[in-house]
């Protein structure tokens, strides 16, 4: 009885291990989401950038 004690805390504590485990890999997946969803600051232009070109 004691050996079925010990493999069911066991059991137990995997069960746990395991839904931490996803729960920071889900944690980690959000966050890269996020910053990807963030539109990065475009380039700094001149000031002659700002008018057509003459012909």
């Amino acid at each position: 009885m004691f050996e079925y004690e010990i493999a069911t805390a066991r059991s137990a504590e995997r069960i746990r291990e395991a839904a931490e485990y996803r729960q920071i890999q889900e944690a980690k997946k959000a966050r890269r989401a996020s910053s990807r969803g963030q539109e990065p600051e475009g380039p700094v232009r001149g000031p002659r950038s700002r008018f057509a070109r003459a012909a």
